[in-house]
């Protein structure tokens, strides 16, 4: 097995001297649209950035011992040459797709890859704010290992696709030319990855190229300005916080649940994901809202008001279709709906 090159260390410079650059660019021309830099949030995502470093050192153990294993008892065995590097680079990228996506909607994932999305920030220092619990991350590369590809050339590929998506992290760049746009992430589809709003949510999961969310439906053009954040922002730059939260969010809606079936869902189903309530609770919760309803219009004189359903906890719960690229509309397959 050849000796491939750490492309994350060597790249430690660029990201420095980027974010200087950008840093700087937003001293000489401040843009009032743009989220920019605040002191304490670009703290926290290095913070978390470092702390992911040690982090996954201690992950990488089992994982490896476990791609080892899988390596060794398959009968296929890639070669690491010029032609096949990039076809690993390609299948690396299609496999990150499904493991995205899937970590946005099966919550106890999403738990692990929340912490990239808790920025109200959107600069090259989120793209440094990595979890500490990517254990959840391996499973989805094993069909890689078993097909033949060395764990070291699946962990360069990696490293490759992650450095990749650190210049993507940024509002200064608008768009990119056409072509590119239509095949690779670029930060306008990363943007809309990071938004908040209803009709950007689980969108554009990809990693080095977008086609493969204009394949399976998960892509959304920008149209409109993103809000970044979590539909329901932490508000707090306290590092174990920030990297366990929605661990804890989890064990208190397990400890509140009523049966083992509400307790499977709420860890595999969606972020937004609630017990539909019962048919007698539902009803006697209607007949109380009419009731009161109705008293409040006879002591005021005027016509009762219909008692309106609760909105879903997340947006994502009921997410319109995503907005339309008139540029892209013949070619874009349409979004599917998904928890974010």
């Amino acid at each position: 097995m050849p000796n491939l090159p750490d492309v994350v260390l060597w790249s430690i410079p660029a990201f420095v001297l980027l974010t200087v650059v950008e840093m700087v660019s937003y001293r000489l021309h401040p843009d009032e649209d743009a989220e920019g830099y605040e002191a304490k949030d670009a703290a926290t995502s290095v913070g978390m950035g470092l702390g992911s470093l040690v982090f996954d050192f201690l992950w990488k153990i089992p994982i490896l011992a476990i791609y080892t294993a899988v390596y060794e008892l398959t009968p296929l065995h890639v070669p690491v040459l010029w032609w096949t590097v990039p076809l690993m680079l390609l299948g690396q990228d299609f496999f990150y797709y499904w493991s995205h996506r899937g970590h946005h909607v099966i919550r106890v994932l999403w738990a692990c890859h929340v912490v990239h999305h808790s920025s109200r920030k959107f600069n090259f220092t989120t793209a440094l704010r990595q979890p500490w619990t990517s254990l959840t991350v391996w499973p989805f590369y094993v069909p890689l290992i078993a097909a033949g590809v060395h764990p070291a050339a699946l962990a360069f590929c990696s490293s490759a696709n992650l450095v990749y998506q650190f210049w993507i992290h940024t509002e200064r760049i608008d768009k990119m030319p056409r072509w590119f746009e239509f095949v690779f992430n670029t930060p306008s589809h990363h943007r809309v990855h990071h938004a908040s709003q209803g009709g950007y949510l689980d969108r554009n999961f990809g990693g080095i190229l977008i086609v493969w969310d204009r394949l399976f439906g998960s892509f959304a053009p920008e149209t409109e300005r993103p809000v970044y954040g979590l539909t329901k922002n932490i508000d707090t730059y306290n590092l174990v916080k920030v990297a366990t939260h929605e661990y804890v969010s989890i064990a208190r809606d397990l400890k509140a649940a009523r049966s083992w079936r509400e307790r499977a869902g709420r860890v595999f189903m969606g972020p937004g994901w609630g017990p539909a309530p019962a048919p007698l609770a539902t009803a006697m919760a209607t007949a109380t809202a009419t009731a009161t309803a109705t008293a409040t219009a006879k002591a005021s004189g005027t016509a009762p008001a219909r008692p309106t359903e609760s909105a879903p906890s997340r947006p994502s719960d009921s997410v319109p279709p995503p907005p339309t690229d008139p540029t892209t509309a013949a070619t874009t397959p349409a979004g599917e709906s998904t928890s974010a």
